[in-house]
Order: C-alpha cells, then sequence, then structure tokens
C-alpha cells in the first residue's frame, strides 16, 4: 500500500502542477497541446523503446502475445457493452457515449500509471496492449463521427503513429536480444533515449491537469456523463477483471498480463473523443464534459485499481 500511496501523491501532485500553470496562464491552450504533441511523439516513444530493452523473464513474448489477445478481446467487449449500453440519448451524444468507451485515455495517462505501479515490464505490455486500442481509434473511431472509413488512410496512421512505430522497433530489439543474443542499442543511445523517456510522466500528469482547468463543477452534473464515468472507470474493468479471473482460474491468463490489461481497462476517456467531436460537430460540449468528469473521477478509482491488482499479484 505504502509504494500505491507514494504513486498517487507523485501523480496527484504533478496534476496540481499542471492545474496551476494553466489556471495562472503560464501555459496558454496553444502551449497545452504543444506539449501534448511532444510527449506523443517524442517522449513516449522514447520510454517505449527502452522499456523493450530491459533484462526480460523467458515468458516476455508469451506475455506481450497474451495482452495482445486480452486487448483484441476487451476491445470486442466495449463494441458490444457500446452498441446496447446507450439508446435513450440523442444520435451525437451516441456517437460521443461510443467512441468513449471504446478508446480510452490509456495511451496517455496509463503508460505511466503502468510503469508506476509495475516498472519497465508494465510499461512494455501496456505498449503492446495500445496497438489494438490505437488501430480502433483510427478506423471505427473515425467511422463513429464521420459516418465513413477509408482503410488506406487508417493503415497509413496505424503504421505511422509515433508510439505504434517505437512499439515495433522494441519488439525487433527484444527478439534480437532473446533469439541471437544480439543487443542493438549501444549505451550511448540507450542512455539519451532513457533520460527523454524519463520527463513522459511527469509532463503526462501535468496536461491532465490542464484539462481539468477548465473544470466547472455546476456544468458536469449531467446523467448521462456520470453513468458514462461509472461505466468507463468501474463497470468495464470490473467485467473484464472478472472474465479474467476464471481464465486465471482455468488456466488459460496466466502472469503480468491479466492484471495490467484490467488496469488499462480503468482510464478515463481520452482527449480526442473532445477533439474528434468538435471537428464533426457531434455535441462537442458534451464530449468535454465526458474528458473532464471521467478524468477527475479516475484519480481515485486508478489506485483503488492499482492496489486492488497489486495485492492480487
Amino acid at each position: 500500500m505504502i509504494p500505491m500511496l507514494r504513486l498517487q501523491f507523485i501523480i496527484f501532485t504533478l496534476i496540481g502542477i499542471g492545474f496551476f500553470t494553466r489556471k495562472k496562464g503560464l501555459v496558454s491552450r496553444e502551449g497545452q497541446k504543444n506539449i501534448t504533441d511532444l510527449v506523443i511523439n517524442i517522449i513516449l516513444p522514447c520510454n517505449i523503446i527502452t522499456s523493450f530493452t530491459q533484462e526480460l523473464p523467458d515468458s516476455a513474448l508469451r506475455d506481450c502475445l497474451m495482452i495482445f489477445l486480452i486487448s483484441v478481446a476487451a476491445e470486442a467487449l466495449c463494441m458490444l457493452y457500446a452498441k446496447y449500453a446507450y439508446n435513450n440519448v440523442t444520435e451525437d451524444q451516441k456517437k460521443c457515449l461510443t467512441y468513449g468507451i471504446l478508446v480510452s485515455n490509456a495511451g496517455f495517462l496509463g503508460n505511466p500509471v503502468a510503469e508506476g505501479v509495475y516498472g519497465p515490464m508494465g510499461l512494455m505490455l501496456a505498449s503492446v496492449y495500445l496497438i489494438p486500442v490505437r488501430i480502433i481509434m483510427w478506423s471505427k473511431g473515425i467511422a463513429i463521427f464521420s459516418g465513413q472509413s477509408n482503410r488506406k488512410d487508417t493503415l497509413r496512421k496505424v503504421i505511422t503513429h509515433p508510439c505504434v512505430v517505437a512499439c515495433l522497433i522494441g519488439i525487433f530489439i527484444m527478439l534480437t536480444d532473446l533469439l541471437a543474443g544480439i543487443a542493438l542499442i549501444p549505451d550511448w543511445l540507450y542512455e539519451m533515449l532513457y533520460t527523454v523517456g524519463r520527463c513522459n510522466t511527469a509532463l503526462s500528469m501535468m496536461v491532465i491537469g490542464m484539462i481539468l482547468s477548465d473544470i466547472n463543477l455546476s456544468e458536469l452534473v449531467d446523467k448521462t456523463v456520470i453513468r458514462y464515468t461509472i461505466d468507463r472507470l468501474i463497470i468495464i474493468p470490473g467485467v473484464l477483471g472478472i472474465i479474467l479471473f476464471v481464465l486465471y482460474k482455468c488456466g488459460i491468463v496466466s502472469g503480468l498480463s491479466p492484471r495490467l490489461a484490467v488496469l488499462l481497462a480503468a482510464m478515463p476517456a481520452a482527449a480526442t473523443t473532445s477533439m474528434l467531436s468538435s471537428k464533426y460537430e457531434c455535441a462537442p460540449d458534451f464530449a468535454t464534459k465526458m474528458v473532464i468528469l471521467s478524468t477527475l473521477c479516475s484519480i481515485p478509482t486508478i489506485f483503488v485499481w492499482g492496489l486492488l491488482l497489486k495485492g492480487a499479484g
């Protein structure tokens, strides 16, 4: 419990710093966007690559395959849930809710949390877990708002996404090391990547704080948004956890992958929910409420999930 409390204190403090800097105007809205782009395109990819260069257990390849398959199954579960869960809302709101169920903030918020709870191995597996999520984000996610999907454009966006590229590079490095015993990254390059990657947690959490600086509690009181927040942070990871627990007892899944998958499933709505709803004029105010309320409520729920799952190990 002490390590989890320490991690939660660090996360809360960093979020508070981001909140303060945005409120005081030290960082503009444009500056917030620039920091987000910096994290996604440079810092996080460096962090992902170094997570694959650690001393890995013999089960590393099996764990990577297992969490990838769990992620695919989790996305299928989310699709099924979103199809029937929100039928008494407007069409535009349903689009936002469906996207918000399928695509969480597991990339931006989940990676630093996974690393904080489970170390470099957690970050490595989280990077693999996110591959199906990013595919859904650029295919089904775009189709939800636009009503159409371009397969070639989707493939290009997935293959060229910096985090996916970093994950593929990391897997190649890991396979080369495990199968041929060859370390491809020289010490100086590793130190550079590691130094840049260490900024990930601090900047990611500060951006979350900047997002929360736009909060107005009186505007967040929306029954549908509250229900979505409960679904996103409690129901979905809870159902996935029960299924994986049964599979664990049957000997089908094992190791760190199932616990980490549940933790990543408990992340709030992705910021792209608000961005895409604004671009396609689909209830942008409603989508922003989803992002802010679920992110705010995720601060205590992530702590509880992390504590439960860490204890389950």
